[in-house]
């Protein structure tokens, strides 16, 4: 019975990532994620239903649209099984409330991260929604409290700012943009004070080492800019997961 409702859960969360795949392709293009069926980007055609099964239409279409046979994005099935494990992940951890407020917590990360990495936008109106829920949710008591939340906002905002305002006080350019400040406060606004500080500090350890691995490997230059974006994203990830157990490891 448990493995069943495991399984349930994860085609819940693929079902949702197959959404959250809209929202990335549509969101940059200035495109309403809920107006219209999809379309294959290539031809044009609209996505049969019996096409847009998770996971198992990519599989039966050999990873190429019915109409025209253009290659599909393999973003497509990783969102959608990221997304399902991300739900069976989040309820094996937490009490129901708790698992499907970190998971919508985590399909807002996910839906900004592969923006980001693609096109190295962030979606301001996004990020508020975001802030204004994580306020919402502590307003409610079931988030961090709400003092604990509005601080959370102008940390993420605050420490970004100051590290932005030196980078380019040395540097003479820019190195982080208001995409990254806008992601900060809806952190902040979810995970409190502590968990903004610690998104950042992973952001910037995680950052820092994959840009010294692709330098090394000649994959990239010393300017060459990476979206910095997914990593605040994957240290919030790491905290909304697991933060509290970490800090109290640190702690002995």
């Amino acid at each position: 019975m448990k493995l069943l409702v495991y399984i349930f859960v994860f085609w819940f969360g693929a079902v949702w990532g197959s959404f959250l795949n809209v929202c990335i392709y549509r969101l940059p293009r200035g495109l309403s994620p809920l107006e219209g069926r999809s379309f294959c980007p290539f031809c044009g055609t609209q996505i049969r239903s019996y096409d847009s099964i998770p996971l198992l239409s990519f599989l039966i279409l050999r990873g190429r649209c019915r109409s025209c046979r253009a290659p599909i994005s393999r973003r497509y099935p990783l969102v959608e099984a990221l997304a399902g494990f991300l739900a069976v992940f989040f309820f094996w951890l937490f009490p129901p409330e708790r698992a499907l407020l970190n998971f919508l917590f985590a399909s807002c990360l996910l839906v900004i991260s592969f923006i980001d990495f693609e096109h190295q936008i962030i979606p301001s109106w996004m990020c508020a929604g975001g802030m204004l829920g994580g306020v919402l949710v502590s307003l409610f008591g079931l988030g961090v409290p709400l003092k604990e939340s509005i601080f959370g906002i102008f940390t993420g905002i605050g420490v970004l700012f100051t590290v932005r305002w030196l980078y380019e006080l040395l540097r003479k350019e820019e190195g982080l943009g208001e995409g990254d400040l806008e992601l900060m406060a809806f952190v902040g606004a979810f995970l409190g004070v502590k968990g903004a500080l610690f998104a950042v500090w992973v952001g910037f350890a995680l950052g820092g080492i994959l840009g010294l691995i692709l330098t090394a490997a000649k994959k990239a230059e010393r300017k060459s800019a990476l979206p910095f974006g997914p990593f605040l994203a994957l240290g919030a990830f790491i905290y909304a997961a697991a933060g509290k157990s970490i800090l109290s490891f640190w702690r002995l």
